[in-house]
């Protein structure tokens, strides 16, 4: 893990410079490359338009930061003013050159958009989990280091588990994170679409959502409580054994096996249940 996460961009960025003269050079726009690690995947482009005005006016006022690559510069912050350097059909742009790992290209990505709140929630929770997956560390670490709660965190990723249809719809704003969370609470999964659909559809609040998950739980709870009614013979054969073991006794029967579930406290109880099983 590079040391710079959770302390900031500005903070990382000026340890280097300590080390090391900052130099603002010109560079070929046409040898940049987006950051492969760019969590963000929506760029606006009215806030694009609207910064390629102000460069058209003013110039490009702060430079990107870059890495050297290759096939010649990939964009470490700055993403946006790329993009908007290119409306604007500029030939360079100003950049500070920096030797970075792909940790740290990765890491401070997402701080520079968690820092602006520019994410979305998918695009924050696809961050964090490719950098718990790819940099091998747990939801605590990554919240000490980013100065987020590690519910936060666990709360995003969780959102990942949604059904594609749904993600898309939170990404692009048709449903809100709190939607989304409210739907992992629902029991049949496959009526989550459907309600997804109409949430938005009906533009419910989440929670009108909450209220209508609880609902449809309850009214499944109740179906399987139905489906699963014993047969008397079965039922006075568990009340047998209960009497016998002096303890709960269940028989679950399915097509072609079952099982029989005998519910011990302790070690000493369980040796009392063993013993009257070898009696």
């Amino acid at each position: 893990m590079a040391k710079g996460l959770g302390k900031g961009l500005d903070a990382f960025f000026s340890e280097m410079d300590e080390k090391s003269e900052e130099l603002i050079e010109e560079i070929s726009l046409a040898k940049c490359r987006p950051n492969p690690y760019q969590p963000r995947k929506v760029f606006e482009a009215d806030a694009i338009e609207e910064l390629k005005e102000s460069i058209l006016q003013h110039g490009v006022l702060q430079p990107v930061i870059v890495r050297k690559s290759v096939r010649g510069y990939e964009i470490v912050v700055g993403e946006r003013r790329y993009r908007a350097a290119k409306e604007a059909n500029l030939k360079t742009i100003p950049a500070i050159v920096k030797k970075l790992t792909d940790d740290q290209m990765m890491e401070f990505a997402l701080l520079e958009n968690i820092q602006r709140e520019d994410l979305t929630p998918i695009e924050e929770a696809n961050a964090y989990d490719r950098l718990i997956n790819e940099l091998g560390i747990t939801q605590d670490t990554l919240a000490q280091r980013l100065g987020k709660s590690r519910s936060h965190i666990a709360n995003l990723i969780r959102l990942l588990s949604l059904p594609e249809e749904v993600i898309a719809k939170i990404n692009h704003g048709t449903i809100s994170m709190g939607h989304g969370r409210a739907l992992l609470g629902l029991k049949d999964k496959e009526k989550v679409i459907p309600l997804a659909n109409k949430i938005s559809a009906e533009k419910l609040n989440v929670r009108q959502v909450e209220a209508l998950i609880q609902s449809l739980n309850e009214q499944k709870k109740k179906k399987a409580e139905k489906k699963v009614k014993k047969d008397i013979f079965l039922e006075e054969k568990e009340n047998h054994l209960k009497d016998y073991f002096g303890t709960n006794v269940k028989i679950n029967r399915g097509k072609r096996k079952g099982k029989i579930e005998i519910e011990f406290f302790s070690e000493d109880d369980l040796n009392r249940i063993l013993d009257k099983m070898e009696s």
